[in-house]
């Protein structure tokens, strides 16, 4: 036992011992440690401590992320494409009509996400997460695989764009599933020191997808005329999803269930196992609606700011301010290039320095930048857009990197997958999926190019409140987890601040 001064600290003999095994901790984790420790009463055991084997780790991120990937091409390219698709689906109507039907269309596949994530979540929380992502996955290839064999509007009348919504729903009800079954199961995967770097990988393969599928697409507008475009040049980015679906199954199909899913099962605390989805819903709302709200305005603050760069950037540039559409997805493409280079450095970040600063300072950032950023966007020349979208960008990487990492943490393992559900897939579908259609439609009713400004204004606002109630979670066990550690030295380590702490703690006690 470490041996104690009166007042319960340790004694000079073992204080350097003492100060090496846990000092170097964070506040957040010594408590956590402290918190356990009094639960256990005992200190950890090699059995208490999970060690996460590299290869299955990397499997469970690279599959995951593709899975993002696939989803987030498909949207750059439904984006990049939405005057195009205007186009061919909605001919009759005038040309700001036929964005605002084809964005009412993008977001019809947000209506239904919820409706995915109340089914996906609970589900996932019964058979495993690893079943759920391949059913999700091969119904997002299928959603979008068919989008690019609809004929158009000039051939099947007003089947086209009644076909072209179905094809979205599909989309969105699996999508419902996507992010928060492969949030929780990387989540459930990573070691706690490394849970925001390499959850960051998750939104990693989201901006990779974004960026190839808008990168494919201005290629093909810079190679093919206005006409093959609208012909089939536009089909060709979405059939590409069958293949990319195929490889995204079998590396799914692959995977182990996570370590936290298969804890649970072994020791029978799934204790809404025999409860319906209905009732399960009920619970997770009644007995979580704290961190429910806290992970909606969390969601809203990234994804009101994702959409507004990614869905609505590009169509604004040509739509509302006049430029080309090159010179609009290069611009965009920019900043996804740029998001992709900060992402991993900044979910390191936040294992160091903890999720709240990383939030709040960037929410704060918003509100200040978002007007100065239009500005520069609307400028004439080269630098000043590529500066305003750059800014932008880097505040949308602040969001984006701790998300997948934090998310997940605010619930416990038997209800986080559909806790998940509920909170990430509302937020998206009421604020997120809805940003490119309001803020259109806010433009032509105020007849003022800033009103992108002010929306994300207001989600900087909402998101800094969000913050203030927001845990923090780095470098501590999930919610009713494991400790998880990537390496035995790191167990071992784990081990010894744990007789530490305890030892202290018996000490204060007179044990």
């Amino acid at each position: 036992m470490v041996n104690v001064t009166p007042d319960g600290q340790p004694g000079p003999l073992r204080a350097e011992k003492f100060r090496e095994t846990v000092a170097h901790l964070p506040q957040q984790v010594r408590e956590e440690l402290a918190r356990r420790l009094r639960r256990n009463r005992r200190a950890f055991r090699e059995e208490d401590v999970q060690v996460v084997e590299p290869p299955l780790l990397r499997r469970a991120v690279g599959a995951s992320a593709l899975g993002n990937c696939m989803e987030w091409f498909d949207f750059g390219v439904y984006s990049y494409l939405a005057a195009t698709i205007g186009k061919v689906f909605f001919p009759g109507a005038s040309p700001a009509a036929q964005v605002i039907s084809s964005f009412a269309t993008f977001a019809a596949a947000f209506v239904v996400r919820p409706l995915g994530g109340l089914v996906f979540g609970p589900l996932g929380d019964r058979i495993g997460r690893q079943k759920v992502l391949a059913t999700t996955m091969i119904m997002m290839a299928v959603g979008t695989f068919a989008i690019g064999l609809i004929p158009g509007y000039g051939s099947i009348g007003i089947a086209a764009p009644a076909l072209l919504l179905l094809a979205r729903m599909v989309q969105g009800f699996s999508t419902g599933g996507e992010y928060g079954g492969a949030t929780t199961f990387v989540a459930e995967y990573s070691p706690d020191r490394r849970r925001g770097f390499l959850s960051s990988w998750l939104d990693f393969g989201t901006f990779v997808g974004y960026a190839l599928g808008s990168a494919l697409v201005t290629v093909l507008n810079l190679l093919l005329t206005d006409a093959e475009m609208l012909s089939w040049g536009w089909r060709v980015p979405f059939l590409i999803a069958g293949p990319l679906g195929v490889i995204g199954l079998y590396m799914r199909l692959r995977l182990e269930e996570s370590p936290a899913f298969q804890q649970q099962l072994d020791e029978h605390e799934k204790s809404l196992a025999q409860e319906s989805t209905g009732s399960e819903l009920k619970t997770v709302v009644r007995k979580h609606w704290r961190p429910l709200l806290v992970c909606m305005g969390l969601v809203l603050l990234y994804n009101v700011t994702n959409y507004m760069v990614t869905g609505f950037l590009p169509t604004y540039q040509t739509e509302t301010l006049n430029r080309s559409s090159s010179s609009a997805d290069v611009l965009v493409l920019i900043g996804m290039v740029w998001i992709v280079v900060l992402l991993t450095f900044i979910g390191r970040l936040s294992d160091r320095v903890g999720r709240r600063p990383v939030y709040g300072v960037a929410a704060a950032a918003m509100i200040v930048l978002a007007v100065p950023s239009f500005l520069l966007i609307k400028m004439h020349g080269t630098w000043p857009p590529i500066l305003g979208v750059l800014i932008l960008a880097t505040l949308l990487a602040c969001f984006a990197a701790p998300s997948a990492a934090t998310l997940p943490a605010l619930f416990p393992t038997a209800v986080r997958y559909a806790a998940m559900g509920i909170g990430f897939n509302f937020a998206v579908a009421a604020f997120g999926g809805t940003t490119p259609l309001v803020t259109e439609a806010l433009i032509h009713l105020t007849g003022s190019d800033m009103m992108p400004a002010y929306y994300l204004m207001l989600a900087g606002a909402i998101g800094l409140a969000t913050v203030k109630f927001l845990p923090e979670s780095a470098q501590v066990p999930l919610n009713g987890s494991q400790p998880m550690v990537g390496s035995q030295e790191e167990q071992r380590e784990l081990i010894s601040a744990s007789e530490a702490l305890y030892s202290v703690a018996r000490s204060r006690s007179g044990v």
